[in-house]
């Protein structure tokens, strides 16, 4: 043997001299290893720190007025939206690169151009809070001039068979397809240019209140009653039957039994009808349309035990429900009058069908009232109704 043995408790052989040598110098080489490497990490973060710490001072505000400092500036496109609504300097807007996310994107030569993304998600939101069928109904956004609801409303043909019998052709489904066809709403609010130009609030919010306010009772009146010529067709404007002889392509109603009124008796009974006209499978996602006067009479009654059929939201912004089935304020709906239909109860969500385009075009118009500035604003909408046998109407009349 070459190497030298220490000898260790027992005699038992130790490891020689020379392996622990090498394993002091494989550990010391490991040692020096990590250092480096431990120094190139703190090195990698001290860096990055100070990068960081460069950033965020390049981004400070140091004394900025107060409107400059409401102004995002990772936004460009607010900035020149907000030109164009002060001044009508569309540079920015033209010099916008346009990415295919399509967060600000110009429309046609005639030089309007989509609301920027933030007014337009708060007009959206604006519409979608209002007292509108727009809450309850089947909302779509579609990217053409009308859009198709087809239809199976009709049943397949069964027969009982016997084991020898032949079995006898029955009768297909009928399918029939509805259009709704999309028409141009528009409001046209104005402001003076010396407003524009001095004003440091949020010009921006503020006209997409004015043209919320707007679009929404717009809206909410033609789903209701309008008549289909440059406007959505109204539910209530459709053929109209009593529900003993309904068919595809009207509404049923149910009549109260008093010309311009509830029954003196027993006026409740209508409503129960009403809610019993509509087959289960509706039912389920049903619920009552009216304006503010009819609610006030509906709300007064009792049912034989003297309980109210009335019951108001336990929770903030949970709806009143009649009959335990949630009631929509819509003012637009017809007071109680002689064969009025002021009480609509039904599956909107597959009874009455919203379609619009997804985008909202502003033109700013400096000359026509001058010292003003109008803000002619367009939206695509359309509506109709999509299921005949998912709504019921109540008509205050004798038959």
């Amino acid at each position: 043997m070459t190497g030298h043995k220490a000898r260790g408790e027992g005699g038992m052989s130790a490891v020689p001299l020379e392996s622990a040598v090498e394993m002091k110098a494989a550990m010391m080489g490991f040692l020096n290893e990590f250092s480096v490497f431990q120094g190139e990490v703190k090195s990698a973060l001290q860096q990055q720190e100070e990068r960081l710490t460069m950033l965020d001072r390049k981004t400070m505000t140091y004394g900025r007025p107060a409107l400059s400092a409401a102004a995002e500036l990772g936004a460009p496109h607010q900035k020149a939206f907000d030109a164009y609504l002060r001044s009508g300097d569309d540079d920015g807007l033209r010099g916008l690169v346009l990415e295919g996310k399509g967060l600000n994107t110009a429309v046609a030569a005639e030089g309007g151009y989509l609301v920027d993304p933030q007014t337009a998600e708060t007009i959206r939101s604006s519409l979608k809070s209002t007292s509108s069928l727009r809450a309850i109904a089947n909302v779509v956004q579609v990217e053409a001039t009308s859009f198709d609801v087809v239809i199976d409303h009709s049943d397949v043909g069964t027969g009982w068979a016997t084991e020898a019998s032949a079995v006898t052709e029955t009768a297909a489904p009928q399918i029939e397809r509805i259009s709704i066809p999309l028409h141009e709403l528009s409001a046209m609010p104005k402001a003076s240019q010396r407003l524009l130009d001095d004003s440091a609030f949020d010009v921006e919010g503020w006209l997409a209140g004015r043209i919320a306010d707007k679009f929404a009772r717009a809206e909410a009146a033609a789903f209701v009653g309008g008549d289909g010529v440059g406007k959505p067709k109204g539910f209530l404007t459709g053929t109209k039957v009593a529900q003993a002889s309904w068919a595809w392509g009207s509404l049923g109603y149910i009549a109260t039994g008093t010309a311009g009124d509830f029954s003196a008796t027993n006026p409740a009974d209508a409503i129960v009808d009403l809610v019993y006209a509509l087959d289960a499978t509706y039912r389920a996602n049903a619920s009552f349309v009216m304006n503010s006067k009819t609610a006030g009479a509906v709300r007064k009654m009792k049912d034989a035990d003297g309980r109210f059929l009335w019951s108001d939201g336990l929770a903030a912004g949970e709806p009143a429900r009649l009959m335990g089935y949630p009631v929509l304020i819509a003012e637009d709906m017809p007071d109680i009058g002689a064969n009025a239909y002021a009480i609509a109860f039904g599956d909107f969500a597959a009874g009455y069908t919203v379609a619009e385009r997804p985008d909202l075009r502003v033109l700013r118009d400096p000359f026509s009232a001058k010292p003003h500035v109008l803000f002619y604003a367009t939206k695509r909408v359309g509506g109709g109704v999509s299921d005949f046998a998912a709504i019921k109407l109540l008509k205050f009349a004798v038959s």
